[in-house]
C-alpha cells in the first residue's frame, strides 16, 4: 500500500498543451497524453475544435484574442471512449521575441486525480506517526498548502507550503485550533471545512481571506474533504489551500489599465480618454462632454470629480431636459418662501447645495435662453440670487456640462448661446460611440456578467462564440447602456451555465440582423449572392468541387454564377 500511496502522489503533473493564434495544436505534453486520453500524434496539427468542447476552445480563443490571463478555470470535458473528466486549468497568451500574441498555452491538471490524491491522503493520515518521514517527504513536495484536523479542529499535519503561505511552522500549527492559524471572517461565517464536516461532500476552489502571522491579508483557494481512518470512519478534515496573491495582483493591473473610476475600454479612444481625465481630474476647469446617448456621459463626470481635489465635496447632477423651465430655473437656484405658487418654504437650490464640489448639467443644450442667461451669470460672477429673492448669494462650483447635441451647430442656428457655448466648453471631451471601439465589447460584457452575477446571486460563466458574434456584429445606436441592458435582458431569460444567442434580445440575433444587413444594400438578392460566393470559396481556398457542395449546387451552376458575378 505504501508503494501505491507513493505512485499516486507523484502521478500528478499538469498536462500542458500549447495552440497557435488559429486555435491548431502544436505541442502535446505526456501528461496532457496521460489525463485526456489522447496521443500526441492525434491532436498536433488539429484544430482546438476538432478536439475539445467548445467551451474550453471558446476560453482559448478569448485569451488569444484579448491577451487575458485565465486562471482557476472548471471544465469539463470527455476522453474519445466517452468518460467524462473534470479538469481544472488556466490558460495564458504565448508572446514570441516581440512581444506578439501567437498562441496560447494551457495548463490542466485532472480534478478525479487530486481527488484521488486527496483520498488517498487522507486514509493513510492515521498512520502518519508510523510513517510520518516518508508522508512529510510527499506533502512538502505539494506547492499547495496543506493541512489535517480531528473532530476537535486542532490542527494534525501541516506542510511546508502551508508554512510558507501562513507564515506559521509546522511546530507552532500542529495542536493549535486552526481558526487560530487563518483568522479568516470564513472561520465564523462560512467555513469550507466545516461544511464539508456537516455536510460530508467536498468543496473545491472556495475562494476566502486569511491573515498571515505578520498581518498581510492574503487570498487563497481552498479545497477540503473528509479525513477517515482505516475503518473508514470520519475522524476529521483535510484541506489543501493555494496563494492567489500573484493571480489577484495581475487582475488588478489588468483592471488598472483598461478601466478608470467605472469606465471600461481598452481601445485606443478610451486609452486617450483615461489619459485626458486624470489631467482634467486634477485642474478646476469647466467641462463639456459631447457624445451619443448612452456613451456613459455622466460617468465620465463622476470620474471627473472622483479623482480631483473636490472628491470630499458634492457631486449633484441635473437633466435639463427632464424639467419645464420654472421647475428647472427652482431647482438650480433654489426659491423664496412665496415665490411662486406652491413655494410653501425657503428652498436651496443646486448651485447652492453643490457649494465646493461638482454640478453636473446633464442635456445642458435644452436650457431656455432666459436659464442660459442666468447661467452664464453664475459662470462669470460666481453669484446667483434666488428665485424670489434679492440677496445674492456666492457660490464654489466647478460646472460640468452634458450633451448629446451639436452644439455648435446650436450656437450657428441661433438656439445656444454662443458666450455661453465658450464658457462651458474650456475643456471639451468628446465620447466615441461604442460602435467605433468594438474591441471594448468583450471587456464591458465580462464586467456587466460580473456586476449582474453579484446582483442576482447567478453563476454566469460568460457568452457563448455565437452570442458573442452576435454582440461584435450588432450596431449599438444606444451605445454601453444598450449593451448592458442586452446583458441584463439575458440574465433574466438564462437560468445558468453560458449565455446563448437565445437569451438575447431579438434584435440582437443573428437572423435578424443578417435580414437587416441584407435589406440596406442596393439589389439586396444580388449583391449577396456574390458576398456568399466569395465567403464560400475563401473558406475552401477555390476549391470548386468543395464550394458547389457546401452551397448544394452543381459544379456547372456554380461556374455560371461564378461568371455572372465576375468571380472566376
Amino acid at each position: 500500500m505504501e508503494e501505491d500511496y507513493e505512485a499516486s502522489a507523484y502521478a500528478v503533473p499538469d498536462g500542458v498543451f500549447v495552440v497557435d493564434r488559429e486555435g491548431r495544436i502544436i505541442s502535446f505534453t505526456e501528461a496532457a497524453e496521460r489525463i485526456l486520453g489522447r496521443t500526441y500524434e492525434d491532436v498536433v496539427g488539429r484544430f482546438c475544435e476538432d478536439v475539445f468542447e467548445a467551451e474550453w476552445c471558446e476560453a482559448i480563443r478569448r485569451t488569444v484574442e484579448t491577451e487575458e490571463v485565465l486562471s482557476n478555470l472548471n471544465v469539463g470535458i470527455s476522453t474519445p471512449d466517452g468518460a467524462p473528466i473534470s479538469l481544472c486549468g488556466s490558460i495564458a497568451p504565448l508572446k514570441d521575441v516581440k512581444g506578439q500574441t501567437v498562441g496560447a498555452v494551457v495548463t490542466f491538471r485532472d480534478v478525479g486525480e487530486m481527488k484521488r490524491l486527496m483520498d488517498t491522503l487522507c486514509e493513510w493520515s492515521v498512520q502518519i506517526a508510523l510513517e510520518r518521514d516518508k508522508l512529510d517527504a510527499i506533502l512538502n513536495s505539494i506547492t499547495d498548502g496543506v493541512f489535517t484536523i480531528g473532530e476537535d479542529w486542532r490542527v494534525l499535519s501541516f506542510n511546508r507550503a502551508a508554512e510558507r503561505i501562513t507564515g506559521t511552522s509546522a511546530d507552532q500549527a500542529i495542536g493549535m485550533h486552526c481558526r487560530d492559524i487563518f483568522r479568516s471572517d470564513a472561520c465564523l461565517e462560512a467555513c469550507p471545512l466545516k461544511r464539508t464536516l456537516d455536510t460530508g461532500e467536498p468543496l473545491y476552489d472556495v475562494e476566502i481571506g486569511i491573515v498571515a502571522g505578520d498581518g498581510t491579508k492574503i487570498p487563497v483557494s481552498v479545497s477540503t474533504a473528509l479525513l477517515y481512518n482505516v475503518d473508514g470512519a470520519v475522524i476529521g478534515g483535510v484541506a489543501t489551500f493555494r496563494d492567489l496573491s500573484r493571480v489577484k495582483e495581475l487582475a488588478k493591473a489588468l483592471e488598472g489599465r483598461y478601466s478608470f473610476h467605472n469606465l471600461i475600454g481598452k481601445s485606443k479612444p478610451m486609452q486617450e480618454l483615461y489619459d485626458l481625465l486624470e489631467n482634467v481630474a486634477e485642474s478646476d476647469s469647466t467641462v463639456l462632454i459631447q457624445g451619443e446617448s448612452g456613451t456613459g456621459k455622466e460617468l465620465v463626470a463622476r470620474a471627473i470629480h472622483y479623482n480631483g481635489p473636490r472628491k470630499d465635496h458634492p457631486f449633484l447632477g441635473v437633466n435639463c431636459a427632464a424639467l419645464p423651465e420654472p421647475l428647472l430655473e427652482s431647482e438650480l437656484f433654489g426659491h423664496e418662501k412665496g415665490a411662486f405658487t406652491g413655494a410653501i418654504r425657503q428652498k436651496p437650490g443646486r448651485f447652492e447645495r453643490a457649494d465646493g464640489g461638482t454640478l453636473f448639467l446633464d442635456e445642458v443644450a435644452e436650457m431656455s435662453p432666459v436659464l442660459q442667461a442666468k447661467l452664464l451669470r453664475v459662470l462669470d460672477q460666481r453669484s446667483f440670487e434666488r428665485v424670489g429673492g434679492t440677496e445674492t448669494i456666492r457660490t464654489d462650483v466647478r460646472i460640468i456640462a452634458a450633451t448629446n447635441r451639436n452644439l455648435m451647430q446650436a450656437v450657428e442656428n441661433g438656439t445656444f448661446r454662443q458666450d455661453l457655448f465658450y464658457r462651458l466648453n474650456v475643456v471639451s471631451i468628446v465620447l466615441p460611440p461604442l460602435s467605433e471601439r468594438r474591441e471594448d465589447i468583450l471587456l464591458l460584457v465580462d464586467h456587466f456578467i460580473r456586476t449582474f452575477n453579484a446582483k442576482t446571486d447567478k453563476a454566469i460563466r460568460g457568452v457563448s462564440r455565437e452570442a458573442m458574434r452576435a454582440l461584435m456584429d450588432y450596431a449599438w445606436p444606444g451605445n454601453v447602456r444598450e449593451l448592458e441592458n442586452a446583458i441584463e435582458h439575458a440574465f433574466v431569460q438564462c437560468a445558468g451555465g453560458m449565455l446563448s444567442v437565445e437569451h438575447l434580445p431579438r434584435n440582437l440575433r443573428p437572423e435578424h440582423a443578417m435580414v437587416d444587413a441584407v435589406l440596406d444594400r442596393k439589389d439586396p438578392l444580388l449583391q449577396n449572392e456574390k458576398a456568399l460566393l466569395q465567403r464560400v470559396l475563401q473558406n475552401v481556398e477555390g476549391h470548386r468541387g468543395k464550394a458547389a457542395e457546401t452551397l448544394g449546387i452543381s459544379r456547372p451552376t456554380l461556374w455560371r454564377k461564378m461568371k455572372k458575378h465576375g468571380l472566376l
